[in-house]
């Protein structure tokens, strides 16, 4: 009897030391893992504080970009290029023309890259939506074409073309405004996209530009 007492006595200590290991076990386990949760949360709140301050810091930058002036840059009084439709050829003052009556069907804008002149009036009613249009002639070297190729390939309210009758060898237009680069890498690319692809001097913010005239 006393034998048998003795060999309960001892599994029942055994059986309280394992249930005390394993209660320690799960301690250690809540504690490793609240520690972890804790430096994962962290490393996402500072990750996400730093990707914040990035979008913030290029946001400025976008910012400060569009309220700058663009050297060189010429402008022309929106108020007297005129906007109406018509179906008749229009003489622009300019070339390639920044506004004025154009056709009532516009030219696909959205990164659209033309290998072959289009129709002036389809572009101006491109410009009313707000579209910024890099043009090209001869002049132009084929590296820098391509660079701006891949730009607006990315742009929306974006389009490019050839004009071979055009002063400067690589031009930017938008509504009312234009200014000749000296290359892809000019800084007043960045600029003049930053400043005017949907920018303050949009008479139709936020009009399509898919769904219109596609010459190609």
């Amino acid at each position: 009897m006393a034998a048998n007492r003795s060999s309960t006595a001892d599994r029942r200590a055994r059986i309280e030391q394992m249930r005390r290991a394993e209660q320690a076990r799960e301690r250690r386990n809540r504690v490793i893992t609240i520690s972890v949760s804790a430096l994962v949360v962290a490393g996402l709140v500072g990750f996400g504080g730093y990707v914040l301050n990035k979008e913030n810091e290029e946001q400025e930058q976008r910012q400060a970009a569009a309220k700058a002036p663009i050297t060189d840059e010429k402008s022309w009084d929106a108020k007297k290029l005129g906007r109406n439709h018509v179906t008749k050829p229009v003489t622009y003052p300019m070339k390639p023309p920044v506004g004025g009556d154009h056709d009532q069907v516009w030219l696909n804008c959205d990164r659209d890259v033309y290998k072959k002149p289009v129709p002036e009036r389809n572009a101006v009613h491109s410009l009313e939506h707000g579209a910024v249009w890099v043009t090209y002639n001869d002049k132009a070297p084929a590296g820098d074409v391509k660079k701006l190729e891949e730009k607006v390939g990315k742009t929306s309210y974006s389009f490019m073309s050839p004009v071979k009758e055009q002063a400067g060898a690589i031009m930017l237009s938008a509504w009312g405004k234009q200014v000749t680069v000296d290359g892809a890498d000019d800084p007043r690319v960045d600029a003049f996209f930053s400043k005017y692809v949907q920018g303050p001097q949009t008479p139709e913010p936020g009009a399509a530009c898919t769904n219109g005239l596609d010459p190609q």
